[in-house]
């Protein structure tokens, strides 16, 4: 596990070919992506129709077969005890593969499945309308987590409050934050259920993890106006709004699937779809959630944050055969997907291995910690965070995270309630 450096010895400093020209400033840099795409053999940047279609294969053959045994055969079984723990037994495994089928829609969404946009988003807007997530608002405010990744002032995901507003939400003086204890058990548990069970749709519906930066507009204080389902939200550039209607129109149509499936055909949805399907938001939050809260990972204010040292403040973990063969590495291989999002799945542990010894002691990689380790740690060391040294100019500045009590919770943004 790597540890915490000052600011002068993190020396990443550099930016995509998106970025030039937009003010990023340059801190003793050293190794820049140019240095980091070297070292990584050229084929793995290539997407493979052959390898891409045969996971997407199997995956969707592995949800029909689970899909179909429960169906015929689960009903049959004698006893109603049986029948629960069958069901729940389902709903836990084709989550697990429901979730892979996502992580092959993400893969689209990055261009990383095929060699052909158009085959990319069709297939990514079939597989994540069908996981009722909107394919091209995700894929936009997506795009923009990945090019200001760990920013506090830009990025979406998980942006975490500084010692003033985190004190401020509780109600208490910032320079005694020392004093606060922990929340009990009980209330860790509780916010981590919530967080599990609601966080994707809400943050679909709010972006409520992401920074008022992150917007193209002044936040909205509307019900729908910072979502991604709204086609004028302040999500999205106002070109993008036929992108946004298409989304909607794809969920609207599983929902009609769903409904014809549960009222003509007579399916269990709930338990055959809406069971796994919840399973899906679970460890759709989980990985995100983990990738980029650890208390040995930095976020940076804008004037010290560049491209590398953002994609680099990302976790690689482990979540053993689960991961690597059905949520397709995106735990294990992490901040390779960060630097190089266009590099197929398949490809990224070559990748990663390329670049370890130029990254040296900034790559950050947790593989004995165990997912409910991951999330206690998260949820009791990584509440806000404040520089390592108040005394150093803003573009040598590092964040680093801090325990303490869960703040109270937000609506969207940083609002507790909101004005219709």
């Amino acid at each position: 596990m790597s540890k915490r450096k000052s600011s002068s010895t993190i020396d990443y400093d550099s930016h995509p070919s998106e970025l030039v020209g937009s003010g990023v400033s340059t801190i003793n840099s050293k190794v820049d992506i140019k240095q980091l795409r070297d070292k990584i053999p050229p084929h793995c940047f290539q997407p493979s129709y052959t390898k891409s279609i045969y996971y997407l294969s199997r995956d969707i053959m592995l949800a029909a077969v689970l899909g179909t045994v429960a169906h015929t055969g689960i009903p049959s079984l004698p006893s109603v005890y049986l029948r629960t723990i069958a069901w729940i037994s389902y709903g836990y495994l084709q989550g697990l593969v429901l979730t892979g089928l996502w992580v092959l829609g993400h893969e689209c969404g990055h261009m990383a499945f095929s060699p052909s946009q158009t085959l990319n988003d069709v297939l990514g807007f079939i597989l994540h309308s069908s996981l009722l997530t909107p394919y091209f608002s995700w894929k936009s405010s997506h795009r923009r987590h990945h090019i200001y990744a760990n920013n506090l002032a830009k990025d979406h995901n998980y942006v975490p409050p500084t010692r003033i507003s985190y004190a401020e939400s509780l109600l208490f003086q910032a320079n005694r934050l020392e004093e606060l204890t922990e929340d009990s058990p009980v209330v860790i548990i509780f916010r981590i259920l919530i967080q599990q069970l609601l966080g994707f749709p809400w943050y679909l519906l709010t972006n409520i993890t992401g920074s008022p930066g992150s917007l193209h507009r002044k936040r909205s204080d509307s019900f729908l106006g910072n979502s991604h389902f709204a086609p004028r939200s302040t999500l999205f550039r106002p070109e993008e709004a036929h992108l946004i209607i298409a989304s909607d129109l794809g969920l609207l149509a599983m929902a009609g699937v769903l409904w014809y499936a549960s009222e003509s055909l007579g399916l269990p949805v709930v338990l055959l779809y809406i069971q796994p399907w919840l399973w899906v938001n679970n460890w759709i939050v989980a990985i995100t959630y983990l990738h980029h809260t650890h208390p040995s990972l930095p976020k940076y204010e804008d004037e010290a944050w560049s491209f590398v040292r953002g994609a680099t403040a990302t976790m690689d973990r482990d979540f053993g055969w689960t991961g690597r063969y059905l949520f397709h590495g995106i735990i294990e291989y992490h901040v390779i997907h960060h630097l190089f999002s266009r590099i197929p799945f398949y490809h990224a542990e070559e990748a990663t291995k390329a670049i370890v010894p130029l990254l040296g002691s900034h790559y950050h990689c947790d593989r004995n910690s165990s997912f409910l380790a991951g999330i206690w740690t998260a949820f009791t060391k990584c509440q806000w965070v404040e520089p390592d040294n108040e005394d150093a100019k803003p573009r040598d500045r590092v964040m680093w995270y801090k325990g303490g009590p869960s703040p109270p919770p937000e609506i969207s943004m940083g609002r507790k309630s909101w004005s219709l």
